[in-house]
């Protein structure tokens, strides 16, 4: 068997998440392509627990009329939690302190600018610029958990084959949390609920948004052996 570095190393390794998009739309082919590259995810017991709505053109540009007009009313409605007081007081939280500090640097916006922060934040409710979102809601069996758990790997497939075909997208938590407004928009039942969305498109090389990447934490803080010699010592 190959033990070489393959093409799809490159893919998952140069993958990105972009925070401001230049305003050219993907194709229809290329759309389609992406979304048969992700509807190849698995699931459990292949449930395929995946509804989504992919909103682009003047739908896109009044969905986020939308959304900005929530978050300057504070209707907010979530499906699921958020807080970063859950990460609690270790490693978590300090990543994703740390996440935050390096958006904000590359962005030259310093801690004490607050209003430019939530300037800042509101750029996600304009889908960073991007022609493309895709909105990703999921049935809730028992806990949720193992259909959440599905639409992840969806969206990995998702981000993935963006990234192959040269386009960028972004996961986007906060558009969750106006999931009532989005509902309303697209006409959604009520039974399906908004995980998270994806802005894609093609990334602005020019951005100071786009001019840094997240590195990982070494192996050994997530990864534990048993039996399996050698594999942390490689380098």
């Amino acid at each position: 068997m190959p033990t070489t570095a393959s093409p799809f190393t490159d893919i998952v390794r140069s993958r990105r998440s972009v925070r401001k998009f230049l305003p050219d739309p993907l194709s229809p082919s290329e759309i389609r392509g992406v979304l048969e590259d992700a509807q190849a995810a698995p699931s459990n017991c292949n449930t395929q627990p995946w509804t989504v709505h992919v909103v682009s053109g003047a739908a896109r540009d009044a969905l986020s009329k939308e959304l900005l007009q929530a978050d300057e009313e504070e209707r907010f409605s979530y499906d699921f939690t958020f807080d970063y007081a859950d990460f609690g007081d270790g490693a978590y939280l300090d990543r994703a302190h740390n996440h935050a500090a390096t958006v904000y640097q590359a962005m030259g916006i310093p801690r004490s600018d607050r209003a430019a922060r939530k300037a800042a934040a509101r750029e996600n409710l304009d889908f960073y610029g991007a022609p493309h979102v895709a909105l990703l809601f999921m049935p809730v069996f028992g806990d949720g958990v193992r259909a959440a758990g599905d639409i992840g790997m969806y969206a990995q497939n998702f981000l993935l084959s963006l990234t192959a075909r040269g386009f960028d997208g972004i996961p986007q938590t906060m558009l969750g949390f106006y999931a009532d407004t989005i509902r309303e928009f697209l006409g959604v039942p009520e039974e399906l609920k908004l995980l998270f969305g994806i802005s894609f498109g093609t990334a602005d090389p020019a951005a100071p948004a786009n001019s840094f990447r997240m590195g990982r934490v070494p192996l050994e803080h997530s990864v534990v052996l048993h039996e399996t010699p050698g594999v942390l010592d490689e380098q």
